[in-house]
């Protein structure tokens, strides 16, 4: 399995521990009853728990793109070391914007966003 391929999985992996914390936080402010009801006019989070939501969120966006590019590589053959080099920035600096964005330091999570979409970017130059 090609680099690229594996950072796809563990890609994966990172979106759904995303959904886990963001659940977790969910369920600390509103309880589990709120949560598993139909969810009608319930109180925005706050916090923490807002910004792991903000997170996860964001992480779909971004995840959706990241799948059709190194899909869309592997596929028509391109594929290759600078492809693989972005999707190393698009996992390590998505994986270190989750802690930088519940801890709450914003420069930092937007520079760590900026790698990741210059991982998306150094991909896409390999199909265009």
């Amino acid at each position: 399995m090609s680099l690229d391929l594996k950072l796809l999985i563990w890609s994966v992996l990172l979106t759904l521990a995303q959904c886990v914390i963001a659940a977790i936080g969910a369920q600390t402010q509103m309880g589990l009853p709120a949560l598993a009801g139909n969810r009608d006019g319930l109180p925005a989070l706050t916090g923490w728990a807002a910004r792991a939501a903000r997170a996860h969120r964001n992480m779909l966006e971004s995840f959706a793109l990241f799948a059709a590019l190194v899909l869309t590589a592997q596929v028509s053959g391109k594929a290759n070391g600078t492809t693989a080099l972005g999707a190393e920035l698009f996992f390590w600096a998505r994986l270190v914007y989750v802690p930088i964005y519940l801890i709450g330091i914003p420069w930092v999570r937007t520079g760590a966003w900026a790698v990741s979409i210059a991982g998306l970017v150094l991909i896409l130059i390999q199909l265009v």
